[in-house]
């Protein structure tokens, strides 16, 4: 979906992918993860995402009942939504 909408994105497998990409010295406008990841959650992967980047939004995707509880820091879009969701909740965190 982000893809289609023109962002550039960088896909990690797991946690431990995304933490490795994390790890290069690359710029990121944001974070969108899924809570729910192999061997990690969104929300480590958001920790570690905000020690590099403190000032970049991050968007925690879920589709557990109750997600806003996850995290009371971290914007979540539940699980199911479409394109126009993602999209107004990137633009929400822009403007944070």
């Amino acid at each position: 979906m982000l893809t289609d909408s023109g962002f550039i994105v960088v896909e990690a497998a797991s946690g431990a992918e995304a933490l490795k990409i994390l790890e290069q010295e690359l710029h990121f406008d944001f974070l969108v993860t899924d809570y729910m990841m192999p061997k990690m959650t969104g929300l480590e992967v958001a920790g570690a995402f905000r020690q590099k980047h403190p000032a970049s939004p991050v968007l925690l995707i879920s589709g557990f009942a109750g997600a806003d509880a996850i995290s009371p820091n971290l914007s979540v879009l539940s699980k199911p939504f479409r394109q126009a969701e993602l999209l107004a909740s990137l633009v929400a965190l822009e403007q944070k």
